[in-house]
């Protein structure tokens, strides 16, 4: 299967699960995910350092859930953002964001050719997206590209683990058996949940994943593993033009 057509199976998938996608997520992660989903906005705002935004672009958003925490932390931080953006190749999972997060803008697209101009944005996150996109170093350029300079990036994903001790095996019983399963059943898609532990085992490790972000310009921020390893937050920043 060729790069163009594994993509749109892809975002298919998702647009058959949309309607569950946000359930499925609380139920999987027995609600831990909003607190990754927190550290990630907080991080972001610390590493930036300002009290004004102009825009935050949040890529393959899905229903737009992250949106929800960047704006809820903006406000705890005492931040004002001008504009929300989501972005996302999935039709069925934006029509379910528009009407969740009414005061963000949506646009259909994809992470490697993302809809925006030079320098618009001073924060990008993807939450769980970048293991599926399938040109993913030209995703990173991307994002390279639509930062002002100082801009930070938010990932948020799955990564493959290192290490094989027991808390690995344990982590491994609870991908492939269990979430496959308890996945299939809130989403009666058993086939979409079978496919996410396989793409985590064919994804990168959390190293590879911050040497890709450093060969494209950015700088490494801030690194976290959470619940024994299954998920892991990478903070990295455009470098400022001074610098």
């Amino acid at each position: 299967m060729d790069k163009k057509a594994k993509q749109e199976k892809i975002v298919n998938m998702f647009d058959e699960i949309a309607s569950t996608y946000d359930l499925a997520n609380r139920v999987l992660s027995f609600g831990i995910d909003v607190v990754w989903r927190k550290r990630g906005c907080d991080k972001a705002y610390e590493f930036l350092g300002k009290k004004e935004i102009e825009q935050i672009t949040d890529v393959a958003t899905g229903t737009g859930d992250l949106l929800l925490h960047w704006r809820n932390q903006a406000k705890k931080n005492g931040i004002r953002v001008k504009k929300y953006v989501g972005i996302d190749p999935s039709r069925k999972m934006l029509e379910i964001a528009k009407k969740k997060v009414e005061f963000a803008s949506f646009l259909e697209g994809k992470a490697q050719a993302l809809p925006l101009k030079n320098s618009s944005s001073e924060i990008i996150s993807i939450s769980y997206g970048i293991r599926n996109v399938v040109d993913r170093k030209e995703a990173l350029q991307e994002f390279f590209r639509v930062l002002k300079p100082g801009g930070i990036v938010v990932i948020l994903e799955f990564t493959k683990q290192e290490k094989r001790g027991f808390l690995d095996k344990l982590v491994d019983f609870y991908m492939k058996k269990i979430l496959p399963t308890v996945g299939g059943l809130v989403s009666k898609n058993y086939e979409a949940y079978r496919y996410l532990p396989n793409s985590i085992e064919e994804f990168l490790t959390t190293q590879m994943l911050v040497n890709e972000l450093q060969e494209v310009g950015f700088i490494k921020r801030y690194v976290k593993s959470f619940s024994m390893g299954i998920s892991t937050l990478i903070v990295a920043q455009k470098p400022n033009a001074n610098s």
